[in-house]
Formats: C-alpha cells, structure tokens, sequence
C-alpha cells in the first residue's frame, strides 16, 4: 500500500470536496480517499501494482478539477539562480541540470532568475544539482518558499473590492426606487443602469464562480456555486428581460450583482480565515534555518541549509538556530527546544547529547556532526505528522459529508417546489400577505406571482450553505492539530481527536513514562554496629567499590555520591559479579558491596538493618549493602524516580473524571509502592512486554474506552490495541510509528493537554456543526416563504462560512498546558 497527497484546484465547497473524493474512491485500486476542503488537499492509500499517480490525476480531472501537485516518485523544486545575464546563461544553466542523471525535466527562467527541477531523489539530490549550477559558472540561491495562500487572499480581495466598486452605486440607485417607488431619472435609464452595473460584477470578477459552476454541471454534479450561478444569473435576467420584452417586469439584475459581491466577499474572509487556520504548518516551515557553519579541514565556511549532508560538523555560536539533527562532539551551552518540545525552559547540552534541528543555541559555542538532514529531520517529520492529521476525517465528519452529499441537490428541488408552489397557490399569498402586511418592507405580496415566485426561488438557492457543513470540522481540526504540534503534542491521525475526548480509562506504563527511567540514589543508612561510621562514610564506601562499575545500580551510586559532595577514589582491585554486586580493595581494606543473597554468600548477616531494608522495599527501592572486611558498615537505596510532574498529572486526569491504571513487570510491592506516590489505585504488576496488549484487551472488554501510554517502542502492540495509543517520549527518540497521538516532551502533564485538546477541539467542532445545520434549518424555509430578500440571503450565507471559520480559530487563545510545564512558563513570565 502506498500514500499520496494531492493539491486539488477549484474546489469551493464541501460538494466539490465530496464530487473528487467519490472520484478517487471509485478508481480500481484505490483503498481510501480523503478530500480535505479546507486544505484543498486529497489524501489517497492505493495499491501502486493497480493505479499510479497519473491515474489518480486523470480521475480529479474526470471530476472537473485540477491538480496543482502531488508527491511523486518524482520530485520537484525551485533553485533560485544567480549570475545570469542573459538568455545565453540560462541555457547554460539549463544544459547543466539536464545533463545530470535523474533530473527528468529543468527549466531556467531568466527573468524570474529560477530553475524549476522535475527529479527522482533516488538517484540525485539538490546538492548535485548546486555543485554542477556552480561548475558551470553560476550561482544557487536559497530557495524560497511558495505563498500560494497569500496570493490566492490577495486575488479573493481584488476580485472583492472591484465587485463592490460596482455594486454600491446599484445600492445608492436603488435606494429610492425601493423607498419611495421613483426610478431615478426614469425608469429606462435606471433598468438600462442596473443592467450594466451587474455586467462587470457576475461575468468578470464573478467569471470563475460561474466558470465553475458550468463545469460542475457538465460533470452531472452540483456545489455551492452551482447555487450561486443560478440564483444571480436568474436574477440578472430580469433587468435584459424587462428592457426587450416585458416591460411590466421587476428588475432584479443589481440584485444579481449584490448577490455576487457578497458571495465573494464571503470567500475573501474565509480564505483568509482559512489560512490563519492553517499557520501552524507555515509558522513551522519558517522556522528552519536557512544557512549552516560547516567546518572543513578546520576551516569554516557557511553554506545554504540544503547543502549540508549526514556526517558533515556543524559550528553554532549563541544565539543561532541548529540547521538539523545531529550529536554534539564539542562545547556546552542551553539550547532552546520550545518550537519542538513546547517547554519554554532551554535544556542543557554537552558532548554526546542529541539536539533538535531549528531550535535555538542560547549560551556557549556547540561543533555538532549532523545525523538526520532534508526530510529525515525531526522537524519535517512534525509538519508531514500534522499534515496528515489535518487531512484525515474524524468519525463525527463522515456524517456531515454524507448530508452534504445530499444538499445541493435537495436545494434545488427545494427551490424548484418553491417556484411552483409560489405560482400555483395563489390562496396562500393571500393568507401570507395578510399576516406579513407591513412588517418586511422590502417585500410587495401585491406582485404577481410570477415575481414572488423568482423572489422566493432566488432566495432559497442562495441562501442554502453546503460550506459551513464542509467547513465545520476540518478547519476545527487544523487549529486543534496545528496548536497540538506548537505544544509538543504531534496528532498523526485526525480521529485520535474524537476517540481522545471519549476515554475512560488512562493506562501508564511505568519505566520511562511515570518515572524517569534511570536509577538515582535516594537514601543511605549505616548499621547499628558500626554508629561510628556516618552515612557519609557508607556512601564513600560504596561509591569507591562501584567506581569501575558500568552497572545502572553502580552508576547511580556513583553519581549520588558527586551530587551530594562525598569525596571517593578508585580502588586498587575491582570484580564485578554477575546479578549479585562487586568486590573490591581500598586501602587495604576488603569491600563487598551488592544485593542480600551476595552477603549472605559471603557470610555477613544484614539483620541488624532488616527495617531499614523493608520499608525501602515497600517504598519500592532497590537495597544494596555495604560491607568491609566482612563486616556489615551501612547500606544504600537507589530507585527509578517519579517524574516531576507525574503526581500533579494523575491529580489532573482525576480531576477530569479519568480512572488511571499503571502497568510494569514489577513485582506487586514494588508496582504498589510507586502508584501509591504517583496517586493510582489501580496496578497491573509482572506483565511482561507481550501481554501488555492482552491486558488492554481484558479493560476493553470490561466496557472501558482505554488510552494506552508508553515509550512508543516496547509498547508498541499495547499503543495498538488501546482505543487511543499516545507515546511519550523526548526530542528526535519519539517513536512517531507507534501512535496515534506522540508527546515530544517526556513529561505526563502533556497526557492532560492532549485530553484538554480533544475536548477542547471536540467542542469547537459540535459547536460549528450545530451552527452550520441550525443555520440552513432556520433559514431555508424563511427563503421558501418568501420573507427572506435574496441580498440578506446571501449575506447570512457568507456570514455562516466565516463564523464557523471564526469559531474554529478562537481554539489557538485556549491554554492547554497544565502541571510542571505550564508552571515553567508561567514562572518565566
């Protein structure tokens, strides 16, 4: 099975979403189809043996649309050349690319000093494509990124203001003629006026909204512009009617044209409400570095982003974003990680340790070896990550495509019943004009039935707004995914955002996820006998014997004694016993330092700290004595600690009415020491890795919604099984496979976001499906009556577009960070 996405053009409505969608699915070999109006994006799973990509073009263009791109197996970029003076040097340049092996098609334009490169990044990368522009005696600028949104708002905008520059003198002429009946000068002039006025409006600035709606019909399908086109263009028709052939007619062209300029005025304000829905990708692409201080047979020279390659050392001085992934081999600083991580406070860096490409270096000068460039970064994986959410369907959106599906159609009996009833029923224009009679000022119910026919059938076909409904939940999800991914919560599948908000039942497991994952000493304790010997004492002991030790235990003891001042040495002999502990001599003295049954061995009896040793079990610690010369001196508690911000985290989840679970393949008392801390009443203990799935299963067929918490690899069939998998884990670790939801920081307070998120996201979508169908359900029927003017009809349609659109937006002021993290932030403000 193969993924594609494709940039789909034309589409303005959730009709025309739905139009491509049964297109791609109805192709052989397609296995599912997304079409993501808001996006203008179409997300296809297909068997690539049965259809390929210009198959899957062919079907969109079958449907009336246009393709504007997809992912290939070819590739295509933009290089900006310089140099070039001439048409001669853009062949130049032009042979240079087409002569490389992979490159399927270059063009050098002159004038825009670009090269458009169609290649297979199989066999050639951009770094080959800049090195032969270079041989060949020219230059590679940086590439600059498209703005197609911005573009497509500033065209939406021109077209708006040109069809109002029309429309409001048709206004300022109407106005006496609908208040005090005076066609001004007379009524020739003013009809011939009207007429003209609309010219401009429906079949220049509204060409494409008409050009669509022709081509959509062609096709055996309608949309919103469908609506659109017959409503205005029946409405302009009376102004040419009236002049030829009825003069007794009313003339409703200017009508046409109001109708038009506030339908586009409606698609201005949704395209750029739309592309503030969509920033987060664009605020996430901007965030790359464009250049990179490569460091060459010691010497430095700073090169475009795009040039920089695996292995390659990288210079980054304070201040400076790191170009990409990669492990630092020199130099200390604090790096800050909040574009990735959503954690406002900089994380240390030293030698060895992984950073995150685009984020920050705050202090010191770092040399880094780049691990992961181009697409392989942890920042492109977050944007392909969020794009993919944006693009999928959550389950509560399935339905409204499926009554959208419907709705063009229904509208257009609808208005056709509403035309016919108006000119055959003659009885109830009667009864409705009596009840209305001076209420609604801009109606005259003494018209012939043939006007109030036209009048109630305009209103009913442009008041109908299939968009809200198509609009209602993917721009709900593109907000919630795209402020999810600026908070370190990475959504990778849309429908995690409606399952989320439905889980009952939160299961953690506990090493790496609940803890910290690695051994801290937390207590020391010298024997009764041996009073003389502080504790102090029994940590140099013990820390001295561990010194050569590369054991998780011997470490942690090792590192308790730095942090805590103690001062120790390297013994003069040292063996390590497996599972058991390590002998040692310092100083002339034998030391044996390990677990109960090693000293037992040994001979030495640890009775006289038999309480000290059981209430560290109980507290789920890992004991290890101490000995010298055979004698029992102390002993020392080394445990995997919880994370900071756990307990405050299960407090939270309590809070929101969620049953938490902990499951390890501890044994129960030391499962039960650490819920205890982190505040969880219920554990899982000795569960080995392969039957944490079948544990998840037993709560699911106890009628629980479970979430399954995890590191995103050992967990991997438990994420599976869960209703929702969310890995946790930190910076380029993230196993972005292995669920549905991927926590970069690796702190359980971002578990509460990601459910405050799911709610919070959930709610906007109800809330815009409720307006969205409220909306048509009010307004129709008024239309059919005949009480809703046709202007006010399209001004309440745009209007419902844009406060779905709106509402939708108002998720990116929303806090949904709690526990430690959000206390950070707060404490920096």
């Amino acid at each position: 099975m193969k993924k594609s996405k494709i940039r789909v053009g034309g589409m303005t409505c959730a009709s025309c979403a739905r139009t491509v969608e049964k297109s791609l699915n109805g192709v052989d070999g397609v296995f599912e189809a997304s079409v993501n109006f808001a996006m203008e994006e179409a997300f296809v799973e297909y068997d690539p043996e049965k259809v390929n990509q210009d198959r899957l073009a062919e079907a969109i263009e079958k449907a009336g649309y246009e393709v504007l791109g997809a992912e290939r197996e070819k590739e295509e970029v933009t290089l900006g050349i310089s140099g070039m003076t001439c048409a001669s040097c853009a062949d130049t340049v032009q042979n240079a690319l087409s002569s490389l092996n992979g490159i399927y098609d270059a063009n050098v334009n002159l004038a825009t000093e670009k090269a458009r490169v169609e290649y297979s990044p199989d066999l050639i990368s951009t770094s080959d494509m800049r090195k032969a522009v270079e041989e060949a005696g020219y230059g590679i600028k940086s590439e600059e990124k498209a703005e197609r949104e911005v573009e497509e708002v500033k065209q939406a905008k021109r077209r708006t203001l040109i069809a109002w520059g029309a429309s409001i003198p048709i206004i300022v002429w109407m106005i006496p003629e609908m208040i005090f009946g005076i066609a001004w000068p007379n009524q020739m002039i003013y009809d011939l006026g009207m007429t003209l006025l609309a010219i401009p409006v429906l079949f220049w600035v509204g060409r494409h909204t008409y050009g669509n709606a022709l081509m959509t019909i062609a096709h055996g399908s309608a949309n919103m512009n469908v609506l659109i086109f017959l409503g205005s263009l029946a409405a302009f028709v009376t102004g040419p009617a009236k002049l030829a052939f009825f003069p007794d007619m009313l003339n409703y062209a200017g009508v046409g044209a109001m109708i038009m300029a506030f339908h586009l005025t409606g698609r201005f304000i949704e395209a750029k409400a739309r592309g503030r829905a969509s920033q987060a990708i664009r605020r996430l692409m901007e965030l790359e570095a464009d250049t990179a201080i490569i460091i060459e047979n010691g010497e430095e020279r700073e090169v475009p982003v795009d040039r920089v390659e695996k292995g390659d050392l990288m210079k980054v001085r304070p201040g400076e974003k790191i170009p990409t992934d990669g492990i630092v081999v020199k130099g200390e600083s604090s790096v800050d990680e909040s574009m990735a991580t959503g954690e406002s406070t900089p994380v240390h860096k030293e030698r060895d340790d992984e950073v995150i490409g685009s984020t920050v270096n705050q202090e010191g000068v770092l040399t880094v070896e780049a691990t992961r460039v181009g697409k392989d970064t942890f920042l492109f994986q977050v944007i392909k990550m969020v794009e993919e959410a944006q693009g999928t369907k959550v389950p509560i959106q399935k339905f409204a495509d499926r009554v959208t599906s419907y709705f063009v159609p229904t509208v257009l009996f609808t208005a056709a019943v509403t035309v016919i009833l108006w000119l055959t029923v003659t009885d109830s224009i009667d009864i409705l004009a009596s009840a209305l009679e001076g209420t609604l000022p801009w109606i005259d119910l003494s018209l012939s039935p043939p006007m109030l026919a036209l009048f109630a059938g305009i209103a009913t076909l442009v008041i109908a707004c299939p968009c809200a409904l198509g609009l209602a939940t993917p721009t709900a999800l593109m907000v919630g995914s795209g402020k999810g991914a600026e908070n370190g919560i990475l959504i990778k599948k849309g429908e995690a955002i409606q399952v989320l908000k439905d889980i009952d039942t939160i299961v953690f497991d506990k090493t790496g996820t609940m803890t910290k994952g690695e051994m801290t000493l937390t207590d020391v304790a010298s024997a009764p006998d041996f009073s003389s010997n502080p504790r102090e004492k029994v940590l140099q002991f013990a820390a001295s014997a561990e010194y050569n030790s590369e054991h998780p235990i011997g470490r942690a003891i090792v590192e308790g004694a730095k942090s805590r001042g103690v001062k120790f040495q390297e013994p003069e002999e040292f063996e390590a016993v497996g599972g058991k502990g390590v002998r040692a001599v310092l100083g002339g003295n034998r030391m044996i330092v390990g677990n109960r049954k090693f000293l037992e061995e040994e001979g030495i009896d640890p009775s006289t700290l038999e309480s000290e040793l059981e209430k560290w079990q109980n507290e789920g610690a890992t004991t290890i004595l101490v000995s010298t010369n055979g004698k029992l001196v102390g002993a020392v508690a080394v445990a995997d600690t919880l994370k900071e911000d756990t307990v405050t985290a299960i407090e939270k989840l309590k809070e929101r009415g969620l049953e938490t679970v902990m499951i390890t393949g501890d044994n129960p008392r030391t499962a039960d020491a650490i819920a205890k801390k982190a505040g969880i009443s219920r554990v899982l203990a000795e569960v080995l890795p392969d039957e944490k799935a079948d544990e998840i299963r037993r709560l699911q067929e106890e009628g629980k919604k479970v979430a399954m918490v995890g590191d995103g690899i050992n967990d991997a069939p438990a994420l599976a099984q869960a209703d929702v998998g969310i890995a946790i884990g930190t910076g380029t670790d993230i196993a972005i496979e292995a669920g549905e939801v991927v926590l970069v920081r690796g702190e359980l307070s971002s578990v509460v976001s990601a459910v405050e998120l799911s709610r919070r996201t959930f709610d906007k979508i109800k809330q815009n499906l409720w307006w969205a169908f409220g909306y048509n359900v009010t307004m129709i029927p008024l239309a059919v009556l005949g009480v809703m003017h046709p202007l006010f009809a399209e001004a309440a349609m745009a209007m419902s577009s844009v406060t779905v659109v709106t509402n939708a937006n108002r998720l990116k002021g929303v806090d949904i960070n709690f526990g430690v993290a959000n206390k950070g932030k707060q404490d920096a403000e």
